[in-house]
């Protein structure tokens, strides 16, 4: 920015240099050629009026001193020079002062000036006047010489203060800008600082006061979390603990597949609320590693939890893997979790035969979870929050889905409108890959 201001601050000064400055040294030129056009016409009248008539017989003339570095002579009616210096022969100048009127002009390098002699109403001589043009020239580049150190001077003067209007703009900015970069590191104690400068300081205000609704509003969440988390967690891991002692204590053959199922749902939910947990503070929990649960494994758990709720609906679940090695191991929590998202929403909001197919990418797996529906309203706000699959509705399934596959380094992405197709990338290690690596300590 400070180069900027300082850029626009020259451009301005070299406009205001070029619109003044030009016309100035183009004047002066003129007014120093019309000033010594003047004195030597001032010489030619002072030396016509001290010339006698009666120097046509010979009688001397008297002539005063010629401008300095000039030339000051008398010519006759035949222009030849008759007293003072000159050229012997009259110029042009001469020859048209002849015909009665005064004359400026230029010839042969110098500066004319030419007055008539007049007696009986009859021009009986010329006083030429001159003085070489080299001269006035001088005058003038030492004049334009002066001119253009002053024009440089104010060009300085002008960046200097550009400079220094520009750090006072500048710095106030700088400060906001140092600010914005703590916050986004993590500071949110950070304050922009008051400026002298109106503008900025209102800016810096509504900033201010941005940073503390935000400071509030995730202090709320943080306690919220942090209450859903307690008030979570143990009525779960009551329940969970209360279906195991019952599922040890049953005798009955028909309950115990109902605890045995129950025990599952509640272990699956309490697997849920720590992802959901674990989402709300990133930078607290690192990304879930890789090689858990073998993709075949997760497949056949995919298809008895999702199998009988599609059968009951009167459609079928297909799971399968093309050319899928034994050895590809995936976060199984995790990638279950969004797998179950699509699922449901493609039994809530699709229709026909749902698939699951997993695709070897080599350093990542495809899960595309399809059915025979299709998808309405744009792809980019499907995984808004408050979006369905069928456009309408306030889930949050996809966008809980969406951020899940980003916490495993992956991606989620409706990859077809029609079928409506969803399809989960998710980087895996092989098997080998997993024996190489050194064990925790």
């Amino acid at each position: 920015m400070r180069q900027r201001v300082v850029r626009v601050a020259l451009t301005a000064a070299l406009v205001a240099v070029v619109l003044l400055a030009v016309p100035l040294a183009l004047a002066i030129r003129s007014s120093l050629y019309a000033d010594q056009r003047d004195t030597l016409e001032r010489a030619a009248l002072a030396a016509a009026v001290r010339v006698s008539p009666d120097y046509t017989t010979g009688d001397p003339v008297e002539l005063p001193a010629p401008p300095a570095g000039g030339h000051l002579g008398l010519y006759d009616r035949h222009q030849r020079l008759r007293s003072g210096s000159g050229p012997g022969t009259g110029d042009a100048p001469v020859g048209r002062a002849l015909g009665g009127e005064a004359v400026r002009g230029q010839s042969g390098g110098d500066l004319v000036a030419t007055v008539p002699v007049s007696h009986a109403e009859q021009v009986i001589g010329v006083v030429r006047a001159s003085s070489p043009a080299d001269a006035v020239r001088d005058r003038v580049l030492a004049v334009w010489a002066v001119l253009l150190g002053v024009t440089a001077f104010a060009l300085g003067v002008a960046v200097l203060v550009a400079r220094r209007q520009a750090r006072v703009l500048a710095t106030p900015l700088e400060d906001l800008s140092r600010h914005c970069r703590a916050v986004t590191e993590g500071d949110l104690n950070a304050r922009a600082a008051p400026s002298s400068i109106a503008e900025i300081d209102q800016v810096a205000r509504t900033h201010n006061e941005m940073l503390r609704s935000l400071s509030e509003l995730l202090r709320r969440e943080r306690d919220f979390t942090a209450n859903a988390s307690h008030q979570l967690r143990t009525p779960l891991t009551g329940l969970q603990l209360t279906l195991e002692a019952g599922l040890e204590q049953q005798d009955d053959a028909r309950l115990r597949p109902l605890l045995a199922e129950a025990l599952t749902t509640t272990q699956r939910l309490h697997r849920t609320v720590e992802e959901v947990l674990r989402l709300s503070h990133p930078e607290e929990a690192p990304r879930p590693a890789a090689g858990q649960v073998a993709v075949t494994r997760l497949l056949e758990e995919t298809r008895e939890r999702w199998h009988g709720l599609f059968a009951d609906d009167g459609r079928r679940l297909e799971c399968g893997a093309r050319e899928l090695p034994a050895d590809v191991r995936v976060p199984g929590g995790p990638v279950s979790e969004i797998l179950g998202v699509l699922l449901d929403n493609a039994r809530t909001h699709g229709r026909g035969t749902a698939r699951v197919t997993v695709r070897d990418l080599d350093d990542a797996l495809a899960f595309d979870v399809s059915d025979e529906g299709s998808v309405r309203g744009g792809p980019a706000r499907l995984f808004d929050r408050g979006q369905t699959g069928d456009g309408q509705g306030t889930g949050i399934g996809l966008a809980l889905a969406r951020d899940l596959a980003v916490s495993l380094g992956g991606r989620l992405s409706l990859t077809r409108g029609t079928p409506a197709t969803f399809t989960l990338l998710v980087p895996v290690r092989r098997a080998d890959q997993e024996s190489t690596e050194p064990a925790d300590t």
